[in-house]
């Protein structure tokens, strides 16, 4: 925009001066090009930041939570809730269909930990973190998870919730990066 001194308020045949719409008429062009410019800039940022954040709901009662804010981003570590998608088995599938939704789950265990088991008692590093059931719901036998040095990229997962299906059992086993989709933070 370009100001002027002058002022005269009506041009003298009444019209408008020259020079005042000559000012005026690149403030329009001036205006829409800085928008379109925030615009982009704006959309852009938001892109970056939906990429790499999401709000999950929690239709699970192994969880606490109802609402989750998945960061992407962040590095898991111990005592984060990870978000993840779960390895495939007959029996996953048969509990929670052939596309499950994500999992989520505590993180118990970081790679170079120990996993040990006695009695289907779950320990990390020596303390207590699961009992593990010895058949489902509906009956089926549900093989120990593993045990030993967790390896590098991995994780020992689990919940509180008696019946949570975690890394006390085979089926879902160490959660390695992969798998990872993000850390989640509680929202509600």
């Amino acid at each position: 925009m370009t100001f002027s001194l002058e002022y005269p308020a009506v041009a003298p045949d009444n019209s408008t001066p020259t020079w005042f719409t000559r000012t005026l008429g690149r403030a329009p062009r001036l205006v829409l090009l800085t928008a379109g410019g925030a615009a982009a800039i704006a959309l852009t940022s938001l892109s970056g930041f939906a990429r790499d954040h999401a709000l999950l709901i929690n239709a699970s009662p192994s969880l606490p939570y109802w609402a989750l804010w998945l960061d992407r981003t962040a590095v898991p570590a111990r005592g984060d809730l990870i978000l993840f998608d779960p390895p495939a088995s007959d029996l996953l599938v048969r509990h929670f269909g052939a596309r499950p939704h994500p999992f989520g789950k505590r993180i118990y265990g970081v790679a170079g930990d120990a996993v040990t088991e006695r009695n289907r008692t779950f320990f990390v590093n020596g303390a207590v973190v699961a009992l593990a059931k010895p058949a489902s719901r509906w009956g089926e036998p549900l093989a120990l998870g593993p045990t030993g040095i967790i390896p590098s990229g991995c994780y020992f997962v689990g919940t509180e919730h008696k019946d949570g299906f975690d890394s006390r059992y085979a089926a879902i086993g160490w959660i390695c990066r992969g798998r990872v989709l993000g850390v989640g933070r509680p929202i509600l």
